[in-house]
């Protein structure tokens, strides 16, 4: 992953004309924080291993979430925190790139040795994050209730060690008074100061780009969106909110799966009654859904393999990395790609496509609706304020449709893909700060 992100930004910085050095700084983090810290796991007190790679700050402070996983790797987090600068400068927000990581894995952890894993990766990385400097967030394997966590030992760290005397009683009103500390970290549960809108926010971001280029493309798509037909590879919050919002805005879902396996259903699923199904059964495998009955004649069992090779108008992968690739780039029959997950598709497999004529929408933009909110609720936190969700997807969308219509019209006026416009575009913007 990190090969091939460094691959495509020199590629990028050498069409835009910049200097090896300049090219050498847009690849090169900022900071690299490994960490050793301590928690008591199973009895046993075990040094654990963590990152927190602070990538790029030129448009703002470091953005970019915190991953649990067995497989964290410093290459792993170092690529994400440059595609995150990508990002944020792709949606037009003041941040730049960053991303944590833990190697560890969280489902062989009890809530309380979870809870003291946060608390104490939170408690490393205190001296180098701040609502001004670096901004973390939920990802892989960590949630509300983590940050949550995280915030409060945040706090912690920055109001126990005065530099006067105070009583119990001024260490509390410091703590309230200075509520921009909540801003360090989003993501949060909406009490503590969190967003509404902010779990539906990547899916739905993408829904509404993705009718952003069908109204570009009227003249190509000549489909009502109950006559386009979908197949999402992946069923958790991202997939699961995109396919559910795309149904409310009648496209037709043809298909769906999970990393046990999938449901076609050729005259469109129910993706709420599909999700009802899964947590009754475990998988969505077997949940041939439409309406409110799941019968077996509705549909088929489809591998994951299967559902990406469909003869779909828009092939959304939304679960792995890479898994479009040279083994099976050929078989792709959808005419459109909206990459939810980071990277879904090598490099290798977008320039096929794209020189077939296929429309991909990049996982830096295709994706963007997370970070956008996150943004919205740094903001609220910075400046005291609460939206109601119709605010914050109002405000969502707008700065999307922005970010699209910038990468949309230089794409026409270079001939060039849109993953090629937002890159340039992006790299332009940091550059330029």
């Amino acid at each position: 992953m990190l090969e091939s992100a460094q691959t495509l930004i020199t590629k990028t910085g050498k069409n835009l004309g910049l200097s090896a050095g300049a090219i050498k700084r847009l690849l090169m983090p900022d900071a690299v924080h490994e960490l050793n810290f301590t928690a008591k796991i199973k009895g046993k007190t075990e040094v654990l291993q963590g990152f927190r790679i602070q990538h790029n700050n030129k448009l703002g402070p470091y953005k970019g979430g915190i991953r649990f996983h067995p497989g964290v790797s410093r290459e792993e987090v170092q690529a994400l925190a440059t595609l995150m600068s990508i990002k944020c400068a792709v949606a037009g927000l003041p941040y730049g790139g960053g991303k944590g990581g833990v190697v560890i894995d969280p489902k062989t952890l009890s809530a309380k040795e979870l809870e003291e894993v946060s608390r104490s990766y939170a408690r490393a990385i205190a001296p180098v994050i701040g609502p001004k400097v670096d901004v973390p967030a939920p990802d892989v394997n960590t949630n509300p209730t983590i940050m949550s966590w995280m915030v409060d030992e945040y706090v912690k760290v920055k109001t126990e060690k005065p530099t006067f005397d105070q009583t119990d009683s001024s260490r509390r009103n410091l703590k309230n008074k200075d509520n921009n500390l909540l801003a360090t970290f989003t993501g949060k549960p909406v009490g503590e100061g969190g967003t509404l809108g902010r779990t539906e926010a990547t899916g739905r971001g993408g829904v509404a780009i993705l009718k952003a280029l069908l109204a570009k493309m009227q003249t190509r798509m000549k489909k009502k969106p109950g006559e386009i037909t979908i197949a999402v590879q992946g069923f958790g919050n991202v997939g699961y909110y995109f396919a559910k919002i795309a149904e409310e805005e009648g496209f037709k879902i043809v298909a769906v799966s999970d990393s046990k396996g999938g449901v076609f259903v050729p005259a469109g699923l129910s993706v709420a009654t599909t999700l009802r199904c899964k947590k009754e059964k475990g998988s969505v495998a077997g949940c041939y859904c439409r309406g409110s009955v799941c019968d077996v004649k509705n549909g088929q069992p489809i591998a994951n393999e299967q559902l990406l090779e469909l003869p779909v108008d828009i092939l959304v992968p939304a679960a792995l990395e890479n898994v479009v690739n040279s083994g099976n780039v050929s078989r792709i029959k959808a005419g459109i790609i909206v990459e939810m997950a980071n990277g879904p598709l090598t490099e290798e497999a977008f320039a096929f496509l794209a020189k077939n004529g296929r429309i991909i929408i990049p996982d830096v933009l295709a994706n963007s609706g997370g970070v956008t909110v996150s943004y919205l609720e740094w903001y609220q936190n910075m400046h005291q304020e609460r939206w109601s969700e119709k605010k914050v997807n109002e405000r969502m969308e707008s700065l999307l449709m922005g970010a699209f219509s910038a990468i949309w019209q230089r794409s026409l006026e270079k001939k060039q893909s849109i993953k090629q416009a937002a890159f340039e575009l992006a790299i332009e913007r940091i550059t330029a700060a």
